[in-house]
């Protein structure tokens, strides 16, 4: 089971290399959650695979290097160092493709006025009228982490509280009563291989404040 998260567009600064834009973000990523899971104030992963796409591989080149991830060599070292910076001790799978996603019409349109045309933060706004924005850079994450406990183990509190009783209908269709039962064990079991304490402690929280 995984999450999903992503960054549309990635919030890298127009003139910045990657490594600048990245060093902005020591101890949060610079994307955000998906899934139906609710954000634990603990941020960590267990495995995870990582797509950037839209950021030149030159772009990131400085004469003086300011950080360690100013010293790497290719932007896929960056990327994989900021990864396993910010979650030592997770398998980080990161591609890197210098292709942008295209946001050229019928896509619509929403996006922020400090953006240029190639998906790229102004500081401030442009004094000429907005175009179009043509293309965006875009990261893209799938992550096996705690958050899919909260996720898993309500899925499980529902399905419980259901009568089964009064779904006849769906039990005709061929399911038998064990089979569902047994499969909401299995849910269960299934939730708790992604618990590492912190959860069920939220979890207890929440529970007494209901």
């Amino acid at each position: 089971v995984v999450a999903a998260w992503a960054s549309v567009p990635f919030p890298a600064l127009h003139g910045y290399s990657l490594p600048d834009t990245l060093c902005t973000y020591p101890q949060d990523v610079p994307w955000k959650l998906l899934s139906s899971c609710r954000e634990q104030k603990v941020s960590c992963c267990f495995a995870q695979s990582v797509v950037l796409r839209g950021i030149c591989k030159e772009s990131h080149i400085r004469k003086q290097p300011t950080s360690p991830l100013h010293a790497c060599e290719s932007t896929e070292q960056i990327l994989q160092h900021y990864l396993h910076t910010l979650f030592p001790g997770a398998f980080s799978s990161s591609h890197v493709l210098e292709q942008p996603c295209h946001t050229l019409p019928p896509y619509p349109q929403f996006f922020s006025p400090f953006l240029t045309r190639q998906g790229f933060l102004l500081d401030q706004p442009p004094h000429y009228s907005s175009a179009a924005v043509e293309s965006i850079p875009v990261l893209a994450a799938l992550q096996s982490s705690p958050v899919l406990y909260t996720l898993l183990d309500s899925l499980y509190k529902d399905l419980r509280k259901l009568n089964t009783r009064r779904w006849a209908s769906f039990f005709s269709a061929g399911v038998e009563e064990d089979d569902f039962q047994e499969a909401l064990q299995e849910l269960r079991t299934l939730a708790q291989c992604y618990e590492t304490g912190f959860e069920a402690d939220e979890s207890e929280d929440e529970a007494d404040s209901d």
